[in-house]
């Protein structure tokens, strides 16, 4: 690159200059990259999250206790027999028929194991017109949903046969096929078609192909090595297939983003009428800059998750970190030399009737032009109605109601099976997801143990935690018993935790722990639950506090600048908290939930606001970073505070918007998808990404800093002992000099 005698300053300069001049070099050692990153992952395999370590608690006690003792849980079915209109009941001989056409059909299929009638488990309803037939799938459980089939259409034959009573299954193995069959590919879909998404608006944007397949490309292929480390890194922390789900949306969004920010930068100066070396320069010396900041902060907002103690957070955590991380060594190296390669080709594959926005004689946009000048002129109203704007929308927040989404919750009654699940638990409260007590003890057999079990299945009814039956299966071998309870308010499960409660502090303190080596944690739905809103509610304030506090001290570093950092982590806390007064809004009050498809939700998944938290606390400071770079930068160029904010503003509002619709409309993918904890998550990062891009860089913050003018970068004496990290921003950096024929000497 021309100009090797200027002195090169900071790491995104220096990356970049070296890359540009040793441009296949740079391409070459990223190929290689992602190459053994995918060969050594796919050749060490990927070890997933055991179920033993998914949550913390009694939960992970009784997964820990029957992983040691080798016992290997099958997939359990259960058929409902149910006189439709309640004129057939369970001691009618029509009744019985149907009952011993079921055990009788199941059991034919040679895939089921211990099918039980519900004449000798007592599994009839209180009112007598409901019963279950109850089998265990042979085969591991993983898997039963491939073997279910056979039994399906068995009992279809059986309910062929007695149309006066409904006949059906429902059970572990045929939720997953019915799942698989209705939705199996419905999240695939949505993840594929976000790349040509993102490709279609980056074409819009640039209005070329090359331009727009260089982020999509590099972005791709930062997913892709970071997928090869995930399966390396697996064998330290488990990973899972939400955290590679996660990761690709992470990894698009930044991959792209960052591409973009560096990308228009380099256009725009080349269209300064700057030859593509100084163009270049500039480009890695401010953009680059923007982007190791942004990426650097959106890791450690991502590292807040491994705080939580869940694996599967820690996974999500650790993988999004890791695409940021290679996304962001890409966006400063391998970029500078494909771009130094391409030169002018960059601009091939115009598309014709693709016209590019159009902006004023500085690149700026013309619509942020306008709305600039009315915030700059009245600041102090636009922060007013800005901020209470968003206070408004994010009051719903203060109710959020979480929990773990029931079936019903979480697919409403469109299919037949949900609707299954429904009147099993009005015919037995529980009864579809009991609590699992996990007995393990010296002698299984001994009398006090016999004893404690009785008195615990006696007091379990008694307590009225419970209508029963509750059930008992002896493992002697394994000195283990399971005790099965229904618990007392079925699917719902403030209800039913209630009951739970009352399971672990009464009723068993009062049997099975007066018993000496007994271990008897209880598991379930309701209890994984309740365990797991424990656990996260315990991890809620450290893992805010670290991220807030270590995104305050990048911020204060990268800009030095103590009104910087304190604006940034206000702006971003108000951003997320309307995300979160939306999410409660829609999802939960339902107010507009027909219009995303929500209605009747009444909750927010357990896992959805520490998560979103997270996430958009570090794509926020993508756009924050790289306005403020903006700024910071024309204000060392001498112009005043009130113009420097409209330039960082206005030249900056191109490419932020760009990739905000980017996210947007990727994130809005997944608000379309029929599962409400997917639906939950699109819609609120979708929204907050919006508002990000529009309220709160484009009127908010101008605003405030136009009423803090030079206090916008204050750093009290106290703090000048930091280390200054701003250097690639100095005005001789950006402040170029007219040359010759020879180029345009810029100080990077």
């Amino acid at each position: 690159m021309g100009n090797q005698d200027t002195r090169v300053r900071g790491l995104a300069a220096r990356a970049g200059g070296w890359s540009a001049r040793h441009r296949w070099a740079a391409v070459g050692i990223w190929v290689l990259f992602v190459v053994l990153a995918m060969g050594i992952g796919s050749a060490a395999g990927t070890v997933e999250v055991k179920e033993s370590d998914q949550l913390k608690g009694e939960t992970h006690t009784a997964a820990r206790i029957i992983e040691d003792a080798g016992i290997e849980e099958p997939a359990s079915e259960t058929v409902l027999v149910q006189s439709k209109d309640g004129s057939v009941k369970a001691t009618d001989p029509e009744f019985r028929d149907a009952v011993a056409a079921v055990v009788a059909a199941v059991d034919a299929t040679g895939k089921v194991t211990d099918v039980s009638s519900p004449y000798d488990t007592q599994t009839i309803s209180k009112d007598g017109r409901s019963a279950l037939v109850q089998f265990d799938m042979r085969g591991e459980s993983d898997t039963a949903g491939e073997r279910v089939e056979p039994v399906l259409k068995a009992v279809e034959g059986v309910q062929k046969d007695h149309a006066s009573l409904r006949i059906e299954e429902i059970g572990g193995a045929s939720m997953m096929k019915t799942f698989d069959d209705a939705f199996g590919d419905d999240f695939q879909q949505a993840e594929y078609s976000a790349v040509p998404v993102a490709l279609g608006i980056l074409l819009i944007a640039f209005g070329a192909l090359v331009a727009a397949l260089v982020p999509v490309a590099l972005a791709i292929t930062a997913i892709m090595a970071t997928m090869g480390l995930m399966s390396i890194v697996s064998h330290f922390q488990p990973m899972d297939d939400t955290a590679s789900s996660v990761m690709l949306l992470v990894g698009l969004a930044v991959g792209v983003d960052y591409c973009l920010f560096y990308l228009r930068r380099e256009r725009e100066e080349r269209a300064a009428g700057r030859d593509p070396e100084t163009a270049l320069r500039i480009a890695a010396a401010t953009s680059g800059r923007a982007v190791i900041v942004s990426g650097v902060t959106v890791c450690v907002a991502m590292a807040g998750m491994l705080f939580t103690g869940l694996a599967t957070f820690e996974a999500m955590g650790l993988a999004s970190l890791m695409v940021v991380a290679v996304a962001m060594v890409g966006s400063v190296t391998v970029l500078p030399a494909l771009l130094s390669l391409l030169g002018e080709r960059v601009e091939k594959g115009r598309i014709p009737f693709l016209r590019r926005s159009r902006k004023n004689g500085n690149g700026e946009s013309r619509f942020w032009s306008a709305v600039l000048k009315g915030v700059l002129a009245r600041p102090l109203v636009s922060v007013l109605v800005a901020a209470g704007a968003l206070l408004a929308i994010a009051a719903p927040a203060v109710g959020m109601k979480t929990q773990n989404l029931t079936l019903d919750q979480e697919f409403g009654d469109s299919l037949p099976i949900v609707q299954t699940y429904n009147r099993v638990n009005e015919a037995f409260p529980g009864g579809s997801e009991p609590a699992e007590m996990v007995v393990k003890a010296d002698d299984i057999n001994a009398a006090d143990v016999r004893s404690a079990l009785a008195q615990f299945k006696e007091q379990a009814v008694s307590s009225g935690a419970s209508r029963g039956p509750v059930e008992i299966k002896m493992h002697d071998a394994q000195n283990i018993a399971y005790v099965y309870v229904p618990l007392v308010g079925g699917s719902d499960l403030d209800k039913a935790g209630a009951s739970l409660t009352k399971l672990r502090d009464e009723v068993r303190p009062a049997t099975l722990g007066k018993v000496d080596g007994v271990q008897a944690p209880i598991t379930g739905q309701v209890a994984g639950s309740q365990d797991f809103n424990d656990q996260l509610a315990g991890a809620v304030a450290p893992v805010f506090a670290f991220v807030v506090v270590f995104a305050f001290a990048l911020m204060l570093l990268s800009f030095r600048s103590l009104t910087v950092a304190i604006t940034s982590i206000v702006l971003n806390l108000l951003s997320v908290g309307a995300a979160y007064g939306i999410l409660v809004a829609v999802f939960q009050h339902g107010w507009g939930a027909s219009l995303v498809g929500a209605e009747g939700v009444g909750a927010i998944i357990t896992w959805l606001p520490l998560f979103l938290f997270v996430i958009l606390f570090g794509l926020s400071m993508d756009y924050h970073v790289f306005v403020v770079s903006r700024i910071r930068e024309a204000r060392l160029r001498g112009r005043t505070t009130n113009d420097a904010i409209k330039h960082g503003v206005v030249t900056t509002a191109g490419v932020v918007t760009s990739a905000a619709v980017i996210m947007v409309a990727v994130f809005a993918i997944f608000g379309t998808l029929s599962m409400q904890s997917m639906k939950q998550m699109g819609v609120g990062l979708a929204a907050a990404v919006l508002i990000d891009a529009t309220i709160i860089r484009g009127v908010l913050l101008p605003a405030v800093m136009a009423l803090l003018g030079e206090r916008n970068w204050y750093l009290p004496s106290w703090l000048r002992w930091l280390p200054d990290l701003t250097h690639d921003e100095s005005p001789e950096a950006v402040a170029p000099a007219a040359r010759d024929d020879e180029g345009e000497r810029v100080g990077v």
